[in-house]
């Protein structure tokens, strides 16, 4: 199982950038997706998390509004979309997929998700 994250960079405060990760070696469409960043000296943190069916969603609050979680099942993929960045939301940002299926209510907790990406930087500048 891979999963492989793309669409960092570096772009202006108030840009937008959209994060992909692509999963290989296994379908994933039974499984929450979640979205997870961490900053030079702070704890890895869940920004957005989707479940199973996609109906059910989590944003961290200072995602509300401004990023937006998706999943292409057809794809075996989950994407980040994320606009008005601002400078603190300067991080590496991982992907990362639920360890069990089915999972009744979309978590946030980290040590729920099994699999994960090798990370992406997303740089603000101010």
């Amino acid at each position: 199982v891979q999963l492989v994250e793309s669409g960092g960079g570096l772009v202006q405060a108030g840009g937008s950038l959209t994060l992909s990760c692509h999963a290989s070696g296994r379908n994933f469409n039974n499984y929450s997706k979640g979205w997870f960043r961490q900053a030079p000296g702070k704890e890895r943190e869940c920004v957005a998390a989707i479940d199973w069916s996609g109906e059910n969603i989590y944003y961290t609050d200072s995602a509300k509004g401004r990023f937006t979680i998706s999943r292409d099942d057809a794809k075996n993929a989950v994407l980040l979309q994320m606009n008005n960045l601002k400078p603190e939301d300067t991080a590496v940002y991982y992907c990362a997929i639920d360890r069990i299926t089915f999972r009744s209510r979309v978590t946030e907790r980290e040590t729920e998700y099994s699999y994960w990406g090798q990370g992406t930087q997303v740089t603000v500048s101010s």
